[in-house]
Order: structure tokens, then C-alpha cells, then sequence
């Protein structure tokens, strides 16, 4: 199985509306590993690995954001896997 990884960067307003919570049970949910955090500058990244099928589905779905993100903007970066087993909220 071929594991894909991208870094994402998501502006507008998604801090302080549960973004990182939706981006972990979403994560957990399909089996994707990696790790979200919110920026100084109101922005939050993120970076998610899994099979190429379940993280498009992922990256498509963290790009609607939870109900109460306004997302403005995303920058997509493919990465090489690391082969992480787990998804996190860091600080």
C-alpha cells in the first residue's frame, strides 16, 4: 500500500471553531496519521499521511473545515511519508 503525505496550511477563520478537534476525529475516524497545530498568525497547519485514497478523501474533507470555519485559503505541500502511526494535536 502506498502511503502519501501532505502539509497543509489553512487560513481564514479557524481558530477558536474546534478546527484541530474536526482535523483529529476526522484522522482517527480514517486511519490517517500525522499532526495539526494552530499558528500565531490565526492559521492552522497540518500535516497527514495514509493510503493515496483515504488522504485525498482526508486533505478533500479538512478543506470544508468544521461548521463554524470560514476558510479564506489552503496551501497544499506533498512530503515523503514517515511512516507515523498516530495523529495528534501539538502545541
Amino acid at each position: 500500500m502506498a502511503l502519501k503525505r501532505f502539509y497543509l496550511r489553512v487560513y481564514g477563520y479557524v481558530q477558536g471553531v474546534g478546527f484541530r478537534h474536526f482535523a483529529l476525529r476526522l484522522a482517527k475516524s480514517m486511519g490517517i496519521s500525522g499532526w495539526v497545530r494552530n499558528l500565531n498568525d490565526g492559521s492552522v497547519e497540518l500535516e497527514a499521511e495514509g493510503p493515496k485514497e483515504s488522504i485525498e478523501n482526508f486533505v478533500n474533507r479538512v478543506s470544508e473545515g468544521p461548521p463554524y470555519a470560514i476558510i479564506k485559503k489552503i496551501t497544499k505541500e506533498e512530503r515523503p511519508p514517515e511512516g507515523s502511526k498516530d495523529f495528534e494535536i501539538r502545541f
